[in-house]
């Protein structure tokens, strides 16, 4: 009996989520977009990879913005995030190459506000299921993301106004689903808002670290969506933008999926630093072969979107774990947003300056390093592992 209630409070959880993982599959189309139009998007505006990646920087300064103010009103965030995703997309289907900054900094806002408000939602509402919610949260994200490379392949890959509207209408439905989400999981507890003035529970190095972790990986997965599809159009003709931005994103989804089955069995610890040293490897992988073939871009991707999935929605349930919903989060997240805004930009400098993308693709592999060394700080301590399995 007791068993069964635990199932049914669980299968109440996930139903009044789903507006929220909804809502953030349409997100997720959005936020990838430019990774599989790259190619159409350069060919459009006759530009080069250093001006390409100012594109990543634009979207990414916008989700700066929004993620300084998404934790303050979480149901406001999310309404609003979508209504900006929406505008800044359809206003992409007539923009000029400079006019597109300006819409991607709008879609860009509209994004991390609402992905920020979403990941504090998924993480806070129930703590005996945060990670597996928050697994199933970017979940949802990766479906929108795998969604993406294949409503570019039906709408046609230099049919961008067509791919721009449709995503547009998408968005914008999500967004009215989203509103249905219950208010109470939006609404701050007692305890939360009485703390509005205080800082978050976490001295500053830790939280330092967390916010430098959660900068590069938000940085890697971009620089390895983004450019690895025009990476593998340049080394091997017979590969398309479309399919390795699929390949990606679908694995990236499959490793989420498996990490939502297996975490109740597998040690939170191991899995982050396993994912981090197989990426590791597999961006060696491609800095090594001077001319990889397509078996070798395509194991790649496949192994670099299986490995980058379960490191955020780990490194949030462990960051929320320690700070619960605090206010003033969003600051945290707004850094994070630091690194998709440069690091897939200082790929495209590096690949503009040594005349081969084989070059820039060294940025993401020394971020995911980095991410490795600060690894043992940010993960949970024997004492914080006790409590958490007491209070389970």
């Amino acid at each position: 009996m007791q068993s069964d209630s635990a199932n049914l409070s669980a299968a109440a959880h996930w139903r009044r989520l789903t507006p929220l993982f909804v809502c953030t599959a349409a997100w997720g189309l959005v936020t990838v977009m430019l990774g599989p139009l790259l190619p159409a998007l350069t060919a459009r505006w006759h530009i080069q990879d250093a001006q390409a990646g100012s594109l990543f920087t634009a979207s990414f300064l916008g989700q700066l913005a929004g993620a300084w103010f998404a934790a303050r009103n979480l149901r406001l965030s999310l309404l609003l995030g979508a209504a900006l995703s929406a505008a800044g997309t359809a206003a992409l289907a007539w923009s000029s190459f400079s006019a597109a900054h300006v819409a991607l900094f709008a879609a860009g806002l509209g994004l991390s506000a609402g992905l920020t408000a979403g990941n504090i939602v998924a993480g806070t509402s129930a703590a005996p299921y945060r990670a597996r919610t928050l697994t199933l949260f970017n979940v949802g994200w990766s479906i929108g993301a795998i969604a993406c490379p294949a409503l570019v392949h039906l709408c046609g890959a230099s049919n961008t106004r067509l791919f721009f509207l449709v995503t547009t209408a998408i968005v914008t439905l999500c967004g009215l689903f989203a509103a249905t989400l219950p208010r109470l999981l939006t609404e701050a507890s007692p305890a939360v808002a009485a703390s509005t003035q205080s800082r978050i529970p976490l001295q500053p190095l830790p939280l330092a670290l967390f916010a430098v972790s959660m900068l590069l990986y938000i940085g890697n997965e971009n620089s390895l969506g983004g450019w690895l599809p025009t990476f593998a159009v340049r080394n091997q003709s017979v590969l398309h933008a479309s399919t390795i931005a699929l390949l990606y994103w679908l694995s990236e989804l499959l490793s989420r999926l498996l990490m939502a089955g297996f975490l109740p069995r597998v040690s939170e610890a191991v899995l982050y630093r396993a994912s981090l040293v197989l990426l590791i490897a597999t961006q060696a992988a491609l800095l090594i072969v001077p001319h990889p073939g397509a078996a070798l871009v395509v194991s790649a991707t496949l192994l670099s979107g299986a490995a980058i999935g379960p490191l955020y929605p780990l490194l949030i349930a462990f960051l929320l774990a320690r700070t619960g919903n605090h206010p003033r989060l969003g600051r945290l997240f707004a850094s994070s947003s630091l690194g998709g805004a440069t690091l897939p930009w200082f790929t495209g400098i590096l690949s503009t300056h040594f005349g081969a993308l084989r070059a820039g693709l060294l940025v993401p592999a020394a971020g995911v390093t980095l991410m490795l060394l600060l690894s043992s700080s940010i993960l949970p301590g024997r004492q914080s592992r006790a409590t958490s399995s007491l209070s389970e």
